[in-house]
């Protein structure tokens, strides 16, 4: 890969909540938990990662959510 080539699609704290479906004191938890992905980089503006360690860390570090669990109640 070339200097300056992004390996895969990028996210920043916005899209890993919505992808965690957490807020934002939670996903500032969870971002300190030992096995979550380092940030790929770090700008002025904040962090972003590379979209597939976030998936890759939901898929082996979260259980899955139900999307009709609520709607059971």
């Amino acid at each position: 890969m070339g200097e300056g080539e992004v390996p895969g699609p990028l996210v920043g704290p916005a899209e890993i909540q919505e992808m965690l479906g957490v807020g934002r004191s939670r996903f500032r938890q969870i971002i300190l938990h030992p096995a979550f992905p380092k940030p790929f980089q770090t700008l002025q503006l904040g962090s972003v990662w590379l979209r597939s360690d976030v998936v890759q860390y939901i898929a082996e570090h979260r259980r899955p959510r139900l999307a009709d669990e609520d709607e059971q109640g």
